[in-house]
């Protein structure tokens, strides 16, 4: 069977695809979405001044907040109706995974099938919305604090400013979540990896004319520049190395007699991923090293000395900004990897199924077995994600690299790529099947 499917998978072509309308449809369906959210990240919030605001975030956009403009976009820097992006959709679903595992009601719900999974979707809309408000609001008093050089970044401060700005934040940030999830269904790859991943590809081909620029001024050297590109494609090589690495663990099934004939004796492999964690890790730990940072930048300089204190510790390039990240990285990739994948469980199936894992008993020596082949994948993938996350910001503060090359965005572009990628493979490989089994229906009713 496995090789059938890699002789089709072999065989797909230009024309395969052309046959394949359903794809097309979800294909086209995909990009007008897309195109949809590119519009609505160019739609300002009402009672903004857009110069004022260009301004304001041109002085910052070095920092943190520029990190985060990645990500939605350029949303932010416009302060456009989706300038939240689908950010708290993501803690929330994160939030929602990392309570499941301490929660037994939430567990419970994870193992009751669709039905379970519908409720814990639901929490994270509600948690959602829940954060987005929070989130909303702190923009709304931020912004009447800021001001430019030709005055406030608000032009009627006060209640009903901010109510605007909370239900239209909001309300971007639910229409969103919305779309992501017909994307997902009627669409072709997962709708929220999408949406961030063409806010992230929208900034490059600015990011990239901005280092040319930079080149043609002399001021980063034509050398530096070519060897940047060397740089960002090993980086990008390795990223889909390490991502497609996996350690396979043999299972044997034993033989079976049934009536007169023998079944079982089969062998197949477990897979481990390398960077079974993906890119959770890198989002959680920069987004709870944004929290102090965003604190102080929305008190424009009039908050306390010591959150004063706190920013400058945690900027672009400090030490104590990297040693947390490259912390925060490590321990996230731990916690999430023991969420998504239960030895004990695991082992518990394959019992009930009849395999086990070669010189292995099966039961507890199995579990024990698993777990430590999953931490020895686990130390080399935090190791892999620390290096691809820190590797921009050394360039940042040495060098003055202009973008963000590296890091979580990168990770989310590549793994994104190859995930869409795989989906459009798997629907055309899924066409040629329904192809030849209507094949074999027609010769069948001719004989």
């Amino acid at each position: 069977m496995a090789s059938a499917a890699e002789q089709l998978a072999a065989n797909l072509n230009f024309g395969t695809f052309s046959k394949a309308t359903e794809l097309k449809k979800r294909i086209w369906f995909t990009l007008v979405a897309l195109v949809v959210y590119r519009l609505g990240t160019y739609i300002p919030l009402p009672g903004i001044d857009s110069h004022i605001m260009a301004e304001i975030f041109g002085q910052q956009k070095g920092g943190i907040l520029g990190m985060f403009d990645v990500f939605a976009g350029g949303a932010l820097q416009r302060m456009t109706i989706f300038a939240l992006n689908i950010m708290p959709y993501i803690t929330a679903s994160i939030i929602v995974q990392l309570l499941s595992s301490f929660s037994p009601q939430l567990e419970a719900l994870k193992k009751e099938g669709e039905q379970g999974r519908k409720k814990l979707n639901q929490y994270t809309r509600f948690g959602t919305v829940f954060l987005a408000l929070i989130q909303a609001y702190g923009i709304s008093m931020g912004l009447e604090g800021m001001n430019g050089q030709a005055g406030s970044a608000v032009h009627d401060p006060g209640l009903q400013f901010r109510i605007t700005t909370v239900i239209t934040l909001t309300g971007g940030t639910v229409f969103l979540m919305w779309l992501g999830e017909q994307i997902t269904a009627r669409g072709v790859g997962n709708g929220i990896s999408l949406i961030i991943f063409s806010g992230i590809v929208a900034a490059l081909p600015h990011a990239l004319a901005s280092t040319l620029e930079l080149g043609r001024t002399g001021a980063l050297s034509a050398f530096f520049i070519i060897i940047l590109i060397v740089m960002i494609t090993g980086v990008i090589t390795s990223i889909v190395f390490m991502e497609r690495a996996q350690r396979r663990i043999l299972v044997q099934y034993p033989k079976r007699q049934m009536g007169n004939r023998m079944y079982g004796g089969e062998s197949s492999h477990m897979p481990l991923k390398l960077n079974t964690s993906g890119v959770i890790p890198p989002i959680f730990a920069s987004s709870l090293l944004l929290l102090p940072i965003t604190v102080a930048n929305f008190t424009a300089g009039r908050g306390p000395e010591w959150l004063t204190t706190v920013t400058t510790l945690l900027g672009h390039g400090q030490p104590l900004y990297m040693l947390l990240y490259v912390s925060g990285i490590v321990f996230f990739c731990f916690f999430y990897t023991a969420i998504v994948f239960n030895p004990e469980e695991t082992a518990e199936n394959l019992k009930k199924y009849g395999g086990f894992v070669p010189g292995m008993r099966p039961g507890k020596r199995t579990a024990d077995y698993l777990d430590y082949v999953l931490t020895r994948l686990t130390v080399v993938g935090a190791a892999y994600l620390s290096a691809v996350c820190i590797l921009p910001e050394i360039l940042i503060s040495k060098w003055g690299v202009p973008f963000y090359f590296g890091g979580t965005s990168l990770l989310i572009v590549v793994s994104v790529t190859m995930d869409t990628v795989s989906q459009v493979q798997s629907h055309l490989l899924a066409h040629q099947y329904e192809g030849l089994i209507k094949k074999s229906k027609l010769r069948g009713a001719r004989r």
